[in-house]
């Protein structure tokens, strides 16, 4: 009996946010399949134009776990989705997962998606559709190679090169690295999931992967083929950059960061010395000498190697510990460095109060 009392107040409160749009027809079967271990179920209404607000209610009154929130403009699934962030936050919810409504994902996963994080071993946790062969062959081959691609770009933004389907929605966070997190700053719309991993790489949080079985249905995604063709591609090469500048130059100055300036600066004066030879070949017809050749090769086949040593560190430090047992010690340190400057704004007034009265004496 007691053993069982202590494993059930260990137990992490549970919180699931659900982002809805156009899924009333489907948002029930979800809901009724999420585990017991689920405290609160958040049910984000993103300015729904079918039955979707009548559903939630319907839903909500018969089961207590539900809770709905509505917007009244349409902020698209990242936005839905923090909102829902911080109510369980609010709500002192420990776990929080992300769960679609459109019934692509298996509720029943929850506890193996959250193991990682109970144990201690992951900030962040996401689905992966990949792993089983079997399940990818049912996947449509256009969403096979556009994730494929989107799973790369991914990699070099967000430095999690162990990750793979980094648009999953099934994920798990803890709320202690979501509390850190720019929660107003990630992308509102489709690329949501993919922004989310790149502010987990600057802080550092460790994430990882759970094998998981995806449904597909007669349902029609959202995400268009133009954004993920033109757009993600743009985001992630402004997303690899910040990452650059906070991680290697900004929180950290390490030799790989010495190794990409170097590798950058000789890459652009080998490409240089390249171009200006072959034009000026080009021009008078005689062919470039030996010496130009090495000049414009030699800078390149080293900046081509120290860029590859970079990249090889930024693998090795792909997978990390935990962040989230240590992050309340930093909260208690801003804490206690806040109220060191409230006391001595306070011995200020203190001290300038008896200066007045010797003035005036």
């Amino acid at each position: 009996m007691n053993k069982n009392h202590e494993t059930n107040q260990s137990a992490p409160a549970v919180a699931v946010v659900i982002p809805c749009f156009r899924s009333g027809g489907s948002v029930g079967s979800v809901i009724s399949r999420i585990p017991e271990l689920v405290k609160i179920v958040y049910c984000v209404n993103d300015a729904s134009d079918d039955n979707l607000p009548e559903v939630l209610e319907e839903i909500s009154s018969a089961n207590q776990r539900v809770r709905v929130l509505n917007h009244d403009e349409n902020q698209g699934v990242g936005g839905a989705t923090v909102t829902g962030y911080k109510a369980a936050i609010d709500d002192g919810m420990e776990i929080i997962v992300k769960l679609d409504s459109d019934g692509q994902m298996d509720p029943s996963l929850i506890p193996a998606l959250i193991a990682p994080i109970v144990k201690g071993e992951a900030d962040y946790v996401k689905g992966n559709r990949f792993f089983d062969l079997e399940s990818v062959k049912t996947m449509p081959k256009l969403r096979l190679l556009g994730n494929a691609g989107l799973s790369f770009m991914n990699k070099i933004s967000s430095g999690y090169w162990h990750l793979f389907d980094p648009t999953n929605g099934f994920t798990a966070l803890h709320a202690e690295v979501a509390r850190v997190l720019p929660l107003d700053k990630l992308h509102k719309r489709y690329f949501f999931e993919s922004d989310m991993l790149f502010r987990l790489g600057t802080l550092p949080a460790a994430v990882t992967d759970v094998p998981m079985e995806a449904i597909y249905g007669d349902e029609v995604s959202n995400l268009r083929e133009f954004d993920a063709l033109f757009k993600f591609p743009v985001l992630h090469g402004k997303n690899f950059f910040k990452r650059l500048a906070y991680n290697f130059f900004l929180r950290d100055f390490s030799t790989a960061s010495l190794y990409f300036i170097v590798g950058v600066i000789l890459f652009f004066f080998g490409l240089f010395v390249g171009i200006t030879a072959w034009i000026s070949s080009a021009q008078t017809g005689s062919p470039a000498t030996a010496g130009t050749v090495m000049l414009s090769a030699l800078p390149l086949l080293v900046s081509i190697q120290m860029l590859l040593t970079f990249f090889g560190y930024d693998v090795a430090s792909s997978r990390r510990p935990a962040l989230f047992p240590h992050i309340g010690r930093v909260r208690v340190l801003k804490a206690s460095s806040e109220a060191a400057k409230a006391l001595e704004a306070g011995k200020t007034v203190e001290t300038g109060a008896p200066a007045q009265e010797k003035t005036q004496r």
